[in-house]
């Protein structure tokens, strides 16, 4: 390192911005093994940041300075790799810190947009770990919006959007920004505005509202990404009545998306029917209806879990909701999902006014899956038959679990064999194992009274 010192410090400050870059980037990697040298370079990187030479880019092979030098444009890179030196070096210094980013923010002073977008996330950092300093940080990132830059304009607006306890007075300027640039002629700018505004809708809705007549014009644009985070984003910010209406028109394009915005508009929905439980009948026809069409795991899931939590949340919903998921696993491709609805139709099916409609659907699984589903349905199965007053349910249940004793699979077999046992049993016993669905380790089995393990008289190795 000694050896070379000089050398790198020369590079640093070369008038050949290429140089300089590689230079920095390559402090970066020196500084984990040689910190306390790196950082006697810091005279050097200040120069280089406060630099207003622009960088050409890298030579190519067979090219020359003067033509490098000559397509010169305004992307000064060098400040970008200067700024972030200091930043490492300074890391541990808060102060130091401060005074770098106060020093950087003054108009004119750095000329690289990536630069300034690296000062906007030191702000935003420094705001978030010191109370103290957010008033005069959150004063650069507000100056930061009016940036000529877009890229800046966009990380100011975002670092404003993330800050934790914002007030309406802290947010406002950075919403109305971000609401001019949803009326850009330019794609990419309108949906980085409306991707943030999504993100914060969540939070603080009542900001968003303002910018719902432009959000509204963002439905029909022909980029579906658009038109999927301006639907979802009316969905958090808008009233009860625009519900149905903004659900006909999510249903137009549902196939044409991805299945990343799927799950975006599904989140979307999941939020929405815990706040306008009334409207619980058309969501469910509509969570219903996608989970027909084809997709992946993840949408798949986000659709299910939704469903869980309108059966969890509107109790008027359950009984349909379950109906839904019995035909679900009619024709569902995942394991997990599958065992999850199997789990919840044990939860929740004997709780139903007819519960036995739900038992066929619960043992097809057990004829027609794989051993982890079949495990599933024969517990699901058993807590049908637990604490059942119905004479005829529980011996219907009895039955289908005596089927269950000749299957294949050891799991499934061992199961069947012990909820027979125990749906002999007083439901108190029964209970602990089946009916509460909680899991238990083998220490805590060994706690039950010995005569509660041998009356259960399976499974040898518990006592």
């Amino acid at each position: 390192m000694q050896a070379i010192e000089r050398n790198i410090k020369t590079a640093i400050v070369d008038k050949v911005p290429s140089v300089s870059s590689a230079a920095l980037v390559s402090s970066y990697h020196l500084l984990p093994v040689a910190r306390d040298i790196v950082r006697r370079w810091q005279s050097e990187t200040q120069e280089a940041a406060s630099t207003s030479k622009s960088s050409g880019g890298f030579m190519g092979f067979g090219g020359s300075s003067s033509h490098t030098m000559a397509a010169s444009n305004t992307n000064y890179m060098t400040q970008y790799h200067a700024i972030g030196l200091l930043y490492q070096m300074r890391s541990h210094d808060r102060m130091a810190l401060v005074k770098m980013v106060q020093q950087y923010s003054a108009q004119g002073v750095v000329k690289s947009p990536a630069a300034r977008v690296m000062l906007v996330r030191l702000a935003a950092k420094l705001a978030e770990e010191d109370p103290g300093l957010r008033k005069p940080m959150m004063k650069l990132l507000d100056d930061w919006l009016k940036d000529k830059s877009e890229m800046v304009n966009f990380e100011a607006a975002k670092a404003i959007c993330n800050m934790p306890d914002l007030t309406d007075a802290e947010v406002g300027q950075a919403i109305h920004v971000l609401q001019l640039f949803l009326t850009s002629p330019r794609a990419v700018t309108k949906f980085a505005a409306i991707r943030i505004l999504h993100q914060f809708a969540s939070f603080k809705p009542d900001a968003v509202r303002q910018c719902n007549p432009d959000i509204e014009s963002l439905i029909s644009n022909t980029n579906r990404s658009i038109a999927t985070f301006a639907i979802t984003t009316l969905l958090k910010t808008g009233n009860e009545s625009s519900v149905d209406r903004l659900m006909k028109q999510i249903s137009t394009f549902m196939s044409d998306i991805t299945d990343e915005f799927k799950v975006t508009i599904v989140e979307a929905i999941r939020t929405l029917c815990l706040k306008f439980p009334s409207k619980q009948a058309g969501m469910l026809a509509f969570l219903s209806g996608i989970l027909r069409d084809e997709g992946g795991y993840e949408f798949k899931r986000a659709v299910v879990e939704s469903i869980f939590d309108l059966i969890k949340f509107v109790p008027e919903a359950k009984e349909e909701a379950l109906a839904h998921l019995c035909e679900f696993i009619e024709d569902c491709e995942f394991t997990k999902l599958a065992v999850r609805v199997l789990h919840l139709l044990g939860v929740e099916g004997p709780r139903t006014a007819q519960p036995t409609k739900y038992i066929r659907y619960i043992y097809n699984r057990v004829v027609l899956e794989n051993a982890i589903v079949r495990a599933a349905a024969v517990t699901a199965l058993a807590k049908f038959g637990v604490g059942q007053k119905d004479a005829e349910v529980k011996r219907s249940v009895n039955v289908l679990l005596t089927r269950c004793l000749d299957d294949t699979d050891d799991e499934v077999r061992d199961r069947a064999a012990l909820n027979l046992r125990l749906m002999k049993e007083d439901d108190e016993l029964a209970g602990k194992f089946i009916r509460n669905g909680k899991s238990f380790s083998l220490a805590f089995v060994k706690n039950i009274t010995n005569d509660s393990v041998s009356r259960l008289n399976v499974l040898p190795s518990y006592s």
